[in-house]
């Protein structure tokens, strides 16, 4: 069972259009562009759960999740008082509708390296005990490999995907206050400022996400799942869509492992993303690491004139091996490419909000890439190279096809500044277009306590190049390779 190319649309020759050839290329960087009626960006957990709440209470036959985690005590809305755990809360659902199944797959690795609570995965839970609701391990993946996409599927009519597991320490709001009495995990403790990103989308490219999502479980489980009869309209009704009739791009990375092939579109992806650029590229990564980024980008610095890059990645590395190999490679990286910037045109941030010691830092979680005005892709994927080969990854991407899907881009990708800067998108929209300059625009607003903190220029003479056992933690491919 594979993803089916379908042939896209042509562009057209008039000036609505966007400069240059198409960067999507099904086949090559990504497995089929689909067509959405309504596409939307929810930017942190508080947003995407909120509305997955609505989505899931709307669901008459097939709930699909696949995640990187997955803990049942958590709360989809927990400012609300009778929310319930979101365990009970899809128990609730198989109860009020016999006819819908939930099937739930996760990462065999969450019962030992991951946040969430192990035991219900290992040994079940009293919200697990219905005939109606299915949670399997998937354990069919290479050696150090993780099952890395967050997707739900909701009667193939609705897809989330993005950035967000289904797990403990997601949840936040846009306001990242360092203090707040409701970000806790299910025990009770609080967890630091979290961002993160999920986009939603509907018609026919939520159900080529649910093919992504039935070939995953036919790999991880060997039940081979059919397609969703369609049964009408699910889109929340409040939700207001950033974009209407708009083509989505379905990018993923498989690793080979036994009878099942490697995929690499999101590694061509991202490299042809990248080329593209001929103004600005804005960047959110958990993750600064990968080879192939490093490469590209650096051709890209050394041309006199080419796009400003701005990057907004997270400082603070909460786990010893993340420390000693994402960290010290994501600051051999900077280092590296800060040296390659001969004409000033790299920014590297990471976000704080005003604490009461100072500056706290808000850990940046989503994956994000925006070009210029004309391509946006959200995902699961990182900047690291185990996202490019060896996790299996799943990203959407919109290519804008006429003026309305180029100013949405431009505003989404405002909004997340406005986010960190603290200030309204309107103000920093009306920089940016005044200066001529994502960079100025950051500069002019960029004078709250809440902002965008440059990454440390220490030790600018230290090492560039990746420590010698990147090849066996953050490896390209499997090591079996």
């Amino acid at each position: 069972m594979s993803l089916q190319t379908v042939t896209r649309p042509p562009f057209g020759g008039d000036s609505d259009h966007p400069a240059g050839a198409p960067v999507l290329s099904p086949g090559r960087n990504c497995g089929r562009i689909a067509r959405a009626r309504r596409a939307a960006i929810l930017i942190d957990a508080s947003d995407y759960f909120f509305w997955l709440e609505q989505a899931l209470a709307r669901a008459e036959r097939s709930i699909l999740i696949v995640g990187w985690d997955f803990d049942g005590r958590i709360k989809l809305c927990p400012a609300n008082s009778d929310c319930p755990p979101l365990g009970k809360f899809l128990r609730g659902l198989v109860e009020r509708r016999p006819e819908l199944r939930i099937r739930i797959l996760v990462w065999s690795g969450a019962v030992v390296h991951t946040p969430g609570d192990s035991l219900p995965l290992l040994f079940g839970a009293d919200w697990l005990e219905h005939p109606n609701i299915t949670l399997r391990l998937d354990q069919h993946h290479p050696l150090y490999a993780s099952h890395h996409q967050k997707i739900v599927v909701i009667d193939d009519r609705l897809a989330f995907t993005g950035g967000i597991d289904l797990t403990v320490e997601r949840w936040d709001t846009c306001g990242h206050a360092e203090q707040d009495q409701i970000r806790v995990r299910p025990d009770g403790a609080q967890y630091r400022p979290v961002h993160d990103v999920q986009m939603l989308v509907d018609g026919e490219a939520a159900a080529a996400i649910g093919d992504v999502v039935r070939h995953r479980w036919l790999i991880g489980t060997g039940e081979c799942l059919g397609p969703v009869e369609d049964t009408g309209n699910s889109w929340p009704p409040d939700l207001r869509p950033d974009f209407s009739d708009v083509d989505i791009g379905i990018a993923r990375t498989v690793p080979a492992w036994r009878q099942t092939h490697s995929i690499h579109e999101i590694a061509r992806l991202t490299e042809d993303m990248i080329a593209a650029a001929r103004h600005s590229l804005y960047v959110e990564s958990q993750y600064l690491a990968a080879s192939n980024v490093r490469r590209v980008i650096t051709k890209m610095l050394a041309t006199r004139r080419g796009p400003e890059i701005v990057m907004v990645v997270r400082r603070a590395s909460p786990g010893v091996l993340e420390r000693f190999v994402m960290a010290n490679n994501r600051d051999r990286m900077i280092r590296h490419l800060r040296r390659a910037d001969l004409h000033g045109r790299l920014r590297i941030y990471y976000p704080v909000v005003d604490g009461q010691e100072g500056a706290c830092e808000v850990l940046v979680h989503s994956k994000v890439l925006i070009v210029d005005d004309r391509l946006m892709r959200v995902g699961s994927s990182n900047l690291n190279n185990r996202s490019m080969g060896l996790d299996t990854e799943c990203d959407l991407v919109i290519e804008a096809a006429n003026t309305e899907h180029r100013s949405k881009i431009a505003d989404i990708r405002d909004r997340l500044l406005a986010e960190h800067l603290g200030v309204t998108s309107d103000m920093i929209s009306s920089v940016i277009v005044r200066t001529g300059s994502l960079i100025r625009g950051i500069d002019a607003c960029n004078i709250n306590a809440r902002g965008l903190r440059p990454f440390p220029e220490t030790n600018l003479g230290g090492p560039t190049e990746p420590i010698a056992v990147t090849g066996l933690m953050d490896p390209p491919h499997p090591l079996s390779h």
